[in-house]
């Protein structure tokens, strides 16, 4: 394919009005997959790179691998030019690249930036004038600039640099925080405003022009490094106030008080309260992995986030708390939790999706068999579990049949299927980690 290049902001932007600019997203995830599927909608031809050769199979089958994306949107989105491909000399081809790759921690709890750094080096070759290149994947502030453009620079090989004016030949560079919230369906995605901060004002331009195709409002910030301290700010203040009613819900167990009378009462306020709820811990990629990409850059300026650091801790300890909570409510009945059969309900970080990134019941799976238990799991997403970068359950969903052959069920994750007084009914013990049960009356119940 023979790719015209396109030399000024005027002409750029008409292909982009014009729906005639080629766009390539970089990871068919949680996030560019539903992007690539916007996009498509407004009739750009969408090329989805990754490395998976099964996700690149499927989507070119016309198959989808995320629940809530049904086969129907991605044929739909063919007939819209939509292909995927794991070839990255194809990225010549693109005006506009959008990377939505993962940005984990280590095993230290350290940024690991290896997905971001490996695909900006395979993009890096083929790079030519004029295309823009924008960066979705959450980070800490100073990644664009720092990590992304030098590679880009020193990886091409015709010498292109990042053009900070309109007078300046190269490409543009350019930083738009995903605010994908799975699961969610009362705010449609198109309604949430999107961020942008590039490296020059063409490059802000450039990225505002080419999201206000497929959402309704965009946010100019002044640099990619406050669009990505942006990003940390949302994920943060979740963490904070989630850790707040964790911690609170542990000191009302102690005073005998239910900390969910407490926040629907309190919720009832007009003003100056925005509620959030407990749970057996945090999951999904953002919220739990954020406050720790913030803090380790804190300490380059020689500053400590001991506020954020002291909710990361509350929150990774919730699934030892869920854990001690199974062990003392067995206790009690005369069951020592070694040797113990253990249901948990829910794999899924969340109600009703199928993303697996993050979730406690992961780690509590694994506090549990480390204690002796002989754990199963249920979730309607998952008809099995294999291998992972953070678990190796090798398990298939146990059928709810099974229920009353356990001597414990524990609520992790509380999907809307799942029919919580037969579940009661049918169970010696229900551990209850999401208030699922609320209003069901029974001594088998442990709420916590």
């Amino acid at each position: 394919m023979t790719v015209v290049a396109v030399d000024g902001l005027h002409e750029i932007i008409q292909r982009i009005e014009s729906r005639e600019a080629r766009i390539g997203i970089v990871g068919m995830g949680y996030v560019g997959l539903p992007l690539a599927l916007l996009f498509s909608e407004e009739r750009f031809a969408i090329t989805g790179f990754d490395i998976d050769a099964h996700k690149v199979g499927t989507l070119n089958r016309g198959g989808s691998y995320i629940v809530r994306i049904p086969g129907a949107d991605i044929q739909a989105a063919q007939k819209n030019g939509f292909q995927a491909t794991a070839d990255y000399t194809r990225i010549g081809e693109m005006d506009v690249v959008i990377i939505c790759v993962p940005t984990p921690l280590n095993e230290h709890h350290e940024p690991d930036l290896s997905f971001i750094t490996e695909t900006v080096k395979a993009m890096a070759p083929h790079l030519r004038q004029g295309q823009l290149i924008i960066l979705e994947s959450t980070t800490y502030p100073g990644t664009t600039e720092e990590v992304v453009v030098p590679l880009l620079e020193q990886g091409n090989p015709s010498g292109l640099r990042v053009a900070r004016d309109a007078a300046s030949p190269g490409f543009y560079v350019a930083f738009s925080p995903e605010r994908e919230d799975p699961g969610n369906d009362t705010v449609a995605r198109r309604d949430i405003p999107k961020v942008v901060g590039g490296c020059g004002p063409v490059a802000q331009d450039l990225a505002s022009a080419v999201y206000a195709t497929i959402f309704n409002r965009t946010i100019q910030v002044s640099s990619p490094a406050a669009a990505e301290m942006t990003k940390l700010l949302e994920n943060i203040y979740r963490c904070v106030n989630i850790a707040l009613v964790n911690e609170l819900k542990q000191l009302c167990m102690r005073m005998g008080i239910d900390i969910w009378e407490v926040i629907d009462a309190a919720k009832t306020k007009p003003f100056g309260f925005h509620v959030f709820y407990p749970g057996p811990g945090l999951g999904g990629h953002c919220i739990p992995i954020d406050p720790f990409y913030l803090s380790w850059k804190a300490k380059e300026f020689d500053f400590r986030t001991r506020f954020i650091e002291l909710a990361g801790e509350i929150n990774a300890d919730m699934p030892y708390f869920v854990v001690e909570n199974v062990m003392e409510a067995m206790s009690q009945r005369g069951k020592a939790l070694r040797g113990a059969r253990v249901l948990v309900l829910g794999l899924a970080y969340k109600r009703d999706i199928d993303d697996l990134r993050e979730s406690p019941s992961l780690t509590i799976i694994e506090l549990l068999q480390q204690r002796g238990a002989l754990v199963e799991y249920n979730d309607p997403f998952f008809a099995s579990v294999g291998q992972g970068r953070k678990y190796a359950l090798n398990m298939s969903s146990t059928p709810l049949e099974r229920v009353p052959d356990f001597d414990c069920v524990v609520i992790v994750t509380d999907h809307s299927q799942y029919d919580y007084p037969k579940i009661v009914e049918n169970s010696k013990l229900v551990v209850d980690t999401r208030n699922a049960t609320k209003g069901i009356v029974a001594t088998n119940i442990v709420r916590c």
